[in-house]
């Protein structure tokens, strides 16, 4: 009861911690309702498809369940008319997926799904698709295309397929995308079979119908309905919302910290506000457990307040966090919010535990105020370093060192978390340890004005600082916390967006590269256009792992002539270690056709990514995998071509770099500016409230100032002052705290890219966390002290 007595009294107090809880439950919510939105979908081609049998999966080198093993044409067959004969199964369709592009004016025609629009005509019967015009395909010349294409029956058109350009005849047109050939053109194409698709008497009784299908695929597939046919989902579609759910979720991940750190920092401030009336709690009989009851209670009332508007605010805002996914191209095509009720619970649920987490310091805190306290006119801090404080402090100090130095020595795809994770334990450890700090700060800063100063502003914030360096401390944590995760992501992104590009660049030196141009992949007409060079044909391969079975791992042919030849494999170390072979031995590979051959291991290597971790025959390859596209064509500078075909371009070292890295750039850019949003965002409302609330918990100090004779002037000139200095104090501790992880990372890259790697920052965004910061700091105190002022001085 007394806590929420005290929650409708204080509100100005606790307005920054349910705002903080509010957007940081909003923000999770709408984190995971996109995350269960963006679930694999059943293909809208498929909707006519209620049973689906798919072959068995391997496992990859982690174990987990990965990629689909192709059956061979003859067992999918076979299968095919094992399952034709089920009571309830109308027909059975053998369903391939396989690159096809149309080329207008000589040009691609831009298609996400280009890699999987290819398909065998019966497909059409699984969504199903119409004829609009014309005829099914007849001939290996002719093809059946969208309407949407604007092409009609007889016209002639260029498909670019995995072998290369093909002129075909247009037989018809349906209403949905794809490339529709003839089953028999289809199957060269696409010989592994990962689907063969059911169609029913009665949809309606597909269980049962699965039930019987199972029973005759035994071990060799496996029988899915209804959700579970999104196993069939392009890889492009899941890449897709893979990189717009790593997105959200470091987003949701510093908003979780940031909501957290602010919650903390403001019931930090408000509780050391309350110290008296604490006090007088105590010397009434309150034990120091009913004092940690209270305030915790407080913090669950705030979550409670803050979790609910939260979860409004969430289902209010995923409609603008769809538009900025698809802006960004990291959603599948069908994307679409949907709102169910576990994520919303799940993000309230966390908001009060968040809020409840950051309280629990303040509660510890005040449960040693003592009875005395109560009778104490002035507040004056006699231990502003605790042994607690000490312990976390320097224990979130060392970790903070520990991360710093593990991004020097960590992965790419590590190295940004552990910048992250050391920034925020520097964060945190600048915070605790600011009363340290403060002190010989504001001596240093304020002994020349004071002494040569005849005004009493400066004496009146030297002593402010001095005798309140927590509160002093708590006001600045939110401005170490702008400052610091602003400078710091936007180093990040300015130090990677020059390392990696340098990087790739040096190792390119010499060369001249061919790369795909809105294809996605260069075909086999394109390499032998330009025999000389690299040109590396990468495809999935499937091997036994001892103790494992089937696993799945990439590997490439080669038209190298170290590698290229017949019956041989070069394996890198780490592979070969996993399947346990050595050179001289043999090893059986199964391919995407479904087929497999024998293989002689002829050397093993040095781990070596440029060259791959298993390497054979470019024509061994194509051979089983006549989807497969060529990603790059290295070429000796002195042989570059002058001109390239269609769906490629031709880059230098520096060009292909900077090409090669600008989508995740694009991406980094605007995760970066995201996570900025979030950082100062959240900071900003910390800012304001917190200094509202040292405003409006010192109306007894401004009154005794008043009758002293300072003037509303005075008083504002001595609040504008000291919260310059304060938030000053924030700025450059913010500064500080980003310098070890960036160091690490730049430390990391260079040796990474073999380049003198130096950190960089980004003036505009460094400049405006800063004035934004100083600006938000001084305008809210400026206001506050103004309001509790005002009566006075329209008084006086």
């Amino acid at each position: 009861m007394l806590a929420l007595a005290n929650l409708r009294e204080r509100r100005r107090s606790f307005a920054a911690a349910f705002l903080a809880v509010t957007f940081g439950v909003a923000l999770i919510g709408v984190t995971l309702l996109v995350h269960d939105s963006a679930r694999p979908r059943v293909q809208s081609r498929l909707a006519a498809a209620p049973l689906l049998v798919v072959p068995p999966r391997a496992a990859n080198e982690s174990g987990h369940p990965s990629d689909l093993m192709p059956w061979p044409e003859r067992d999918a067959a076979a299968l095919a008319g094992r399952l034709d004969r089920i009571e309830g199964v109308r027909a059975t369709v053998i369903d391939r997926s396989f690159y096809a592009q149309a080329f207008r004016d000589g040009q691609p025609v831009a298609d996400d799904a280009a890699r999987d629009a290819g398909h065998g005509w019966s497909s059409t019967r699984l969504a199903p698709y119409r004829l609009l015009s014309g005829a099914a395909p007849r001939t290996d010349g002719e093809v059946a295309v969208d309407a949407a294409l604007g092409v009609g029956p007889g016209d002639r058109l260029l498909v670019n397929l995995a072998s290369g350009p093909r002129e075909m005849t247009v037989s018809g047109t349906v209403d949905g995308p794809g490339f529709f050939f003839t089953d028999v053109a289809a199957a060269r194409l696409d010989p592994g079979v990962r689907a063969i698709a059911a169609l029913l008497d009665d949809p309606g009784r597909a269980g049962a119908v699965a039930g019987r299908a199972r029973a005759v695929v035994g071990d060799t597939g496996t029988v899915v309905t209804g959700d579970a046919r999104a196993v069939l989902e392009p890889q492009f579609v899941a890449h897709q919302r893979f990189l717009g759910t790593q997105l959200i979720a470091a987003m949701a991940l510093l908003g979780l910290f940031v909501t957290v750190f602010v919650v903390a920092a403001t019931l930090a401030l408000a509780t050391a506000q309350r110290r008296r009336e604490i006090g007088l709690l105590r010397a009434i009989g309150a034990r120091p457990a009913q004092i940690r009851r209270m305030i915790l209670g407080e913090a669950a009332g705030v979550g409670l307040a803050g979790a609910l508007a939260g979860a409004v605010l969430a289902v209010a805002a995923a409609p603008l966090m769809k538009a900025i996914l698809v802006s960004l191209d990291v959603t599948a095509p069908d994307f679409a919010i949907s709102v169910s009720a576990w994520p919303l619970l799940a993000a309230a649920l966390i908001g009060v535990g968040v809020a409840v987490t950051g309280a629990w310091a303040a509660s510890r805190r005040a449960a040693t105020v003592a009875p005395l306290e109560s009778l104490l006119d002035a507040q004056v801090e006699k231990r502003p370093m605790t042994l607690g404080r000490w312990l976390a402090g320097g224990t979130s100090l060392g970790l903070g060192v520990l991360l710093a130095v593990l991004t020097a020595g960590s992965g790419a795809d590590d190295r940004i978390n552990l910048a992250m994770g050391a920034a925020m334990c520097f964060i945190v450890a600048a915070t605790l340890l600011a009363p340290v700090l403060i002190g010989p700060v504001v001596r240093v800063v304020t002994a020349p004005l004071a002494r040569r100063s005849a005004a009493a502003a400066p004496v009146l914030i030297r002593a402010e600082l001095l005798n309140a360096t927590r509160r002093t401390a708590s006001t600045a944590a939110p401005i170490i916390a702008a400052v610091g995760f602003a400078v710091l992501i936007s180093g990040m992104v300015e130090t990677m967006r020059t390392a990696y590009p340098a990087g790739e660049t040096k190792k390119l030196a010499g060369q001249v590269l061919i790369a795909p141009d809105r294809t996605p992949g260069l075909s086999d007409q394109v390499v032998a256009d330009n025999p000389v060079g690299k040109a590396a044909l990468p495809t999935r391969i499937f091997l036994d792992r001892p103790g494992a079975g089937p696993t799945v791992i990439d590997a490439l042919g080669s038209r190298d002539p170290r590698w290229d030849r017949p019956g041989e494999a070069v394996l890198g170390e780490s592979t070969a270690t996993t399947f346990r072979v050595t050179a001289g031995q043999t090893i059986t590979v199964r391919f995407v056709d479904g087929r497999s051959e024998t293989l002689t291991v002829s050397r093993v290597l040095p781990d070596d990514p440029a060259r791959g971790a298993f390497v054979m025959s470019r024509a061994l390859v194509r051979r089983h995998d006549r989807a497969a596209l060529t990603d790059t064509v290295f070429i000796p500078a002195a042989h570059a071509p002058r001109t390239v075909a269609p769906g490629a371009a031709l880059h230098d070292a520096r060009s292909f770099a900077l090409a090669d890295y600008d989508t995740d750039a694009r991406l980094t850019s605007s995760l970066a500016m995201m996570l900025i949003a979030v950082a100062v965002g959240y900071s900003g409302l910390a800012v304001a409230n917190t200094m509202a609330m040292a405003a409006y918990g010192r109306k007894a100090d401004f009154t005794v100032l008043r009758s002293a004779g300072g003037t509303v002037r005075q008083l504002m000139t001595f609040v504008a002052g000291e919260t310059a200095l304060t938030a000053a104090i924030g700025v450059v501790l913010g500064l500080l705290v980003t310098l070890p992880p960036l160091a690490g990372m730049a430390a990391g890259l260079s040796e990474v890219t073999g380049t003198d790697v130096s950190l960089r920052l980004s003036g505009g965004v460094v400049g405006a966390a800063i004035l934004g910061s100083l600006f938000m700091a001084v305008a809210a105190s400026v206001t506050a002290t103004w309001r509790v002022l005002r009566p006075r001085a329209a008084a006086g």
